[in-house]
């Protein structure tokens, strides 16, 4: 037996587990440290720590029908081999824990999680390849490939060398950013500057007659690069949506090229090492001549193989060490690691098995399976391009491998509907077979009644995707769109606009003392409080609950089960801007979202969420407790919503400045 069996066996076999004290006693002991020793590390009494060593004892001695103590401990132990009875205890143990731990696979996964399983050797090269002067990393898949779970692993790696990092998401940009290519070049630079806290100094480098591209790349290398002293990993996630925009496509490419050639002959350019982030579900055309994706290492994530199922598998508390079960779900699912992930999620559930593979497969390719939502993304794209729809029906509706039109095929393959073996094109899992049977046909025999339930679809997929899951609220995408429309209405009716920015204080200290799980439940209950807030600030409102989302005539706007405040002389819209803040949109004047930001500040008070962190000196104790920026203005066309989002950023800054727990406007 060894040390880790026994604590797993203690913790499963007691009523009351073991406690931190009681596994360190146990641990310690085993490697032959003394009760000084162990007193020393726990910051316990060595009397304390030997009472309670002396319990352990005790219990160990009826475990074993001999007498344990410290001396013949770990020898007796090593002896003894867990029966049958105790694997399976210590089993059961484990897929209970397993699953009260389950995360939902969505997003990217999380560097402390037991559920990433790596690819090697990609890691390993992608790691060595970022050390190197000048180096640039394509990493392209379609998307729940596993994109975003590398990258976090690749700037953790950097992060502990010391490089500088910074990661821009083009999602983030507003549309008015893409309006032209210096006002793209522009966003550019002065997100970079600003993530490396630097003071932007565009106007210092701009030069009208030398050009936008020109000026930006002299203001990475005369004045961002110059001002590092270690190398700059500079992440570009989503590089995909800059492609619906050809011009600044066009020429950004071809500069992204220019600058990891230049680091061939200038050294300032070495410290530059680019990630480009894409998805490979691209279907505008683009020249390869100016893609910057045939340049640096590009990785392409492959699915998974059967041992890194079963690896996966084994973490959520599963025993396919026998290789059955794994082939059963490779066959309706192949390697995608999003479809094995959920399986395995729905097949555990707190409290053990919730269903076994006989039960979860039929229902896989249906619309009550738990595919249905993925997988009506894909029918509404092949919908929007009908050609690629009937290449892809021929495909499924063939016994045999089909031979398509090279473009088509490659397409499809970049969507990972398919597997292209030379010039043969086959479904890349029986589920996408069967339940494409089911909602494709050929583009001349889908009729007005199929069209109109594919645009409900679409609605209710743009509601998913505009939805932050944990607190049920809009997300910062949705934010960003609604309020360019809600902006365009005031500039027109001459109204005001408040913005409030909400801060939870401290909360990653908060998030680190008390794990991920009160993080979560802190975050929801302060979702929950902001719009209670809000629904009782604006006293002569109607409060809105819907499980969809709808835009009539007016614009009004639903959001699920929560963010949506309305009447005659006022529209709020509260939504999740980022990690732990909170963004309150209101067609109100200042005093009143003054009103709302000061009755949300006390109400998170009065919850109490205790928060202490004693091993961290100068910080408040006691509750939780938020910093809130108001921002308001009067909408006018020559003014950007920009300009309303930073003097909120920057009330908030001040609030927190200020020693928190405030409203500052």
């Amino acid at each position: 037996m060894t040390i880790d069996e026994l604590v797993l066996l203690l913790k499963a076999s007691q009523a009351t587990g073991l406690t931190t004290l009681q596994e360190l006693i146990l641990r310690s002991s085993w490697e032959g440290k003394t009760y000084i020793n162990i007193a020393c590390e726990a910051h316990y009494g060595e009397e304390r720590v030997k009472k309670i060593a002396a319990h352990l004892w005790q219990v160990l001695s009826n475990f074993c029908k001999e007498p344990i103590n410290k001396s013949n401990f770990r020898q007796t132990l090593e002896n003894h081999r867990l029966s049958k009875a105790h694997q399976e205890l210590v089993k059961e143990f484990n897929r209970a824990a397993i699953a009260i731990s389950l995360e939902f696979p969505s997003g990217p996964v999380s560097l402390n999680s037991r559920f990433y399983i790596p690819r090697p050797p990609i890691e390993e090269l992608a790691y060595a390849e970022m050390v190197e002067p000048g180096s640039v990393i394509c990493i392209k898949a379609p998307k729940k490939m596993g994109k975003s779970s590398l990258v976090l692993r690749l700037l953790a790696r950097a992060n502990k060398q010391g490089f500088h990092i910074v990661s821009l998401d083009f999602q983030q940009a507003d549309k008015a950013v893409f309006a032209s290519l210096d006002k793209f070049l522009r966003w550019f630079c002065a997100n970079v500057s600003r993530e490396l806290q630097l003071e932007p100094k565009l106007n210092d480098y701009w030069d009208e007659d030398m050009g936008s591209k020109v000026s930006c790349s002299i203001y990475f290398q005369q004045y961002l690069l110059s001002a590092l002293s270690s190398p700059l990993v500079l992440v570009l996630n989503e590089v995909d949506w800059v492609f619906e925009y050809q011009e600044i496509a066009g020429e950004l490419l071809p500069l992204v090229r220019s600058w990891h050639e230049q680091a061939k002959r200038v050294e300032i350019w070495q410290k530059l090492r680019l990630f480009l982030v894409y998805s490979t579900e691209i279907l505008v055309p683009i020249k390869l001549t100016q893609s910057p994706f045939n340049i640096g290492l590009t990785i392409n994530l492959p699915p998974f193989t059967k041992e890194q199922v079963q690896d996966l598998a084994q973490r959520h508390g599963l025993d396919w060490t026998d290789g059955k079960d794994a082939d059963t779900l490779m066959v309706m699912v192949g390697g995608n690691p999003f479809l094995v992930r959920l399986a395995l999620y729905h097949l555990v559930g707190k409290g053990g098995l919730k269903q076994d593979l006989g039960q979860l497969l039929p229902q896989a390719p249906t619309e009550a399976g738990i595919y249905n939502e993925y997988l009506r993304q894909y029918v509404l794209a092949l919908r929007d391009e009908p050609k690629l729809g009937d290449a892809f029906y021929e495909v499924i509706n063939t016994t045999s491998s089909v031979k398509l039109e090279p473009v088509l095929a490659y397409k499809l393959q970049s969507m990972g509907l398919i597997n292209l073996e030379g010039d043969r094109s086959t479904p890349a899992c029986e589920l996408y077979r069967l339940y494409f049977r089911q909602y494709l046909k050929k583009s001349e025999d889908f009729n007005n009644t199929r069209v109109e339930r594919l645009k409900q679809e679409n609605q209710h997929l743009l509601v998913l995707s505009s939805l932050d899951q944990l607190t049920q609220l809009v997300n910062r995408r949705y934010f960003q769109t609604y309020l360019q429309i809600e902006w365009q209405r005031a500039v027109h009716q001459r109204i005001p606009i408040s913005l409030i920015l909400c801060d939870i204080d401290y909360f990653k200290i908060y998030n680190k003392t008390y794990g991920n799980s009160a993080g979560d439940e802190c975050l929801q209950k302060i979702a929950n409080t902001i719009c209670n807030c809000v629904k009782q600030s604006l006293s002569n409102s109607s409060f809105s609950y819907s499980q969809s989302m709808n835009y009539s005539n007016g614009g009004a706007f639903v959001t699920s089960q929560r963010g949506d405040f309305r009447d005659e002389c006022s529209r709020v819209l509260v939504a999740r801007y980022g990690g732990e803040e909170f963004a309150i949109l209101a067609q109100v004047e200042v005093t009143a979202a003054m009103d709302i930001a000061e009755y949300i500040r006390e109400q998170v008070k009065a919850l109490e969420i205790k928060c202490e962190y004693p091993s961290i000196g100068g910080l408040p104790a006691a509750v939780l407790t938020v910093s809130l920026g108001v921002a308001s203005v009067i909408p006018a066309i020559e003014i950007e919503p920009a300009t309303l989002v930073n003097a909120a950023e920057e009330a908030l800054y001040q609030a927190k400045r200020k020693g928190r727990d405030r409203v500052v406007v």
